[in-house]
């Protein structure tokens, strides 16, 4: 096999692992939720706790994938989460649960900017477009997490044993795989954070992303909520599954999509697949409705992330993982936010309006992609 078929799929493995963990830890939040008797803005406040661990790991991940090869710090992210993963199921109080999730989005973020790396150098190895491929694995990680997830749900299994599991299967894939995983990727140049007026390619990038979190990481942490509490589901992660499942089959047709019809017109797409997902599950929060819903919105918005990250690695100011780095703290702010403004609005309009939200966050991709292209169309013309 050659080496960077070899490559490919040590790194499939790591973006699936981050899935599984991220996944396992979002079907459990109406547990933790139970558990620590929380109310819906309650819920939000202590969700807030992650956005403080990415915020951190901003300057720190930066540093780390233009100081070491990016399969050195994705090592140490993925035995990070793993820890603090069994750290959440163990805690026995608020502060070691707050201190736990802390730890958990810290450590995602290295993982994720230290994928993310390796993705845009090994992409250039192929002729075709492979970068959505990743994401697909990721998701597919989000599918058997959730579906594990359901299966301790049903049988009464602890939490603390369910995540510790999770934690093991995560460093044995980690540990089997890194030898694999591209090497030689540091790069130094463009690696510096510069301060003062933001990158217009950047920031437009970043905006994207921002607004496809804020739906993404809504979704991942209300949508157990939303069938539990207004769907009226005993088995609440059947709405997250659904979601998953959908993600992962967008993803996987990504790459093809965007070689037949472009960029622009995907972004378009998507939006509108967000839009007209949210309403069925507002407008008719029963079942197969909501089901039909949550299955549109992991369709339409399942290919933005990739597409952005594409693109923000091909940016004329930053190196690949510097650029990446920069975007994914727009990305982290979305997903991070999404939960606790969603948690706040529930308690004050109830959990339905709350989901308008994403919503607009889906219509706000339109301008923004519109936006972009042209730009990209006056520069190359002008």
């Amino acid at each position: 096999m050659e080496a960077r078929h070899r490559h490919r799929i040590a790194l499939s493995i790591c973006f699936f692992v981050s899935g599984i963990s991220f996944s396992t830890w979002a079907s459990r939040i109406p547990s933790v939720k139970e558990l620590y008797n929380l109310s819906e803005a309650e819920l939000g406040s202590l969700l807030l706790v992650m956005p403080f661990g990415n915020i951190v790991g901003l300057p720190i991940s930066g540093w780390l994938v233009s100081k070491f090869d990016s399969r050195s710090p994705l090592f140490a992210g993925i035995v990070l989460i793993s820890m603090s993963l069994a750290g959440i199921g163990w805690s026995t109080n608020i502060y070691t649960l707050m201190l736990s999730m802390f730890f958990f989005a810290f450590a995602m973020r290295i993982m994720n900017i230290s994928m993310n790396t390796q993705s845009i150098s090994l992409q250039k190895s192929f002729l075709r477009k492979i970068i959505g491929s990743f994401h697909a694995a990721w998701s597919c990680g989000g599918i058997i997490g959730v579906a594990l997830s359901t299966f301790m749900v049903k049988f009464n299994v602890a939490m603390p044993i369910h995540l510790s599991i999770v934690a093991a299967v995560s460093l044995v894939c980690i540990g089997s795989s890194f030898s694999f995983l591209l090497s030689g990727d540091k790069t130094t140049g463009g690696s510096k954070l510069k301060l003062g007026k933001p990158d217009g390619y950047i920031f437009i990038l970043g905006l994207m992303v921002f607004f496809a979190s804020l739906c993404e990481g809504g979704m991942f942490d209300w949508s157990g909520v939303y069938f539990k509490e207004v769907v009226g589901e005993e088995i609440f992660t059947l709405g997250y599954l659904t979601f998953m499942v959908f993600m992962a089959i967008s993803r996987f047709c990504s790459d093809l999509v965007i070689e037949k019809i472009g960029m622009p017109k995907t972004y378009i797409i998507s939006s509108l697949m967000v839009v007209f997902g949210v309403l069925t599950v507002v407008l008719f929060p029963y079942f197969w409705p909501a089901l039909i819903g949550f299955s549109v919105v992991g369709l339409g918005i399942a290919a933005v992330m990739p597409m952005t990250m594409g693109l923000a690695g091909e940016s004329p100011k930053y190196s690949p993982g510097m650029a990446i780095s920069i975007v994914t703290t727009y990305s982290v702010t979305g997903m991070l936010l999404g939960p606790p403004l969603v948690g706040y609005l529930a308690e004050l309009l109830g959990l339905k309006i709350a989901f308008l939200l994403f919503l607009i966050a889906g219509l706000m991709l339109y301008p923004i992609s519109r936006r972009f292209f042209k730009r990209q169309e006056k520069l190359q013309n002008g």
